[in-house]
């Protein structure tokens, strides 16, 4: 019985103090995640959201520059 003992008792410890709590953790992190982003996250989406459309544009911007000057640069790359 030692042998039945030495794997029923960790696993019943574990299942009466680790288990629970971890999924009491486990459901309230899944609570904060589907409410959503705060008003700063929100804000600073916003914020990465503009900077790559000014940035995309930039290289729209660079692209038509080099293909004026350097027709042929695009098969260097």
């Amino acid at each position: 019985m030692s042998g039945f003992e030495a794997i029923a008792v960790p696993t019943i410890l574990f299942m009466i103090f680790v288990a629970p709590l971890w999924l009491i953790l486990h459901y309230r992190s899944k609570k904060q995640v589907s409410q959503g982003l705060s008003e700063h996250e929100h804000r600073q989406l916003i914020e990465l959201a503009n900077k790559a459309e000014k940035m995309a544009d930039r290289v729209k911007t660079l692209e038509s520059i080099l293909d004026a000057e350097a027709p042929e640069w695009r098969a260097k790359v």
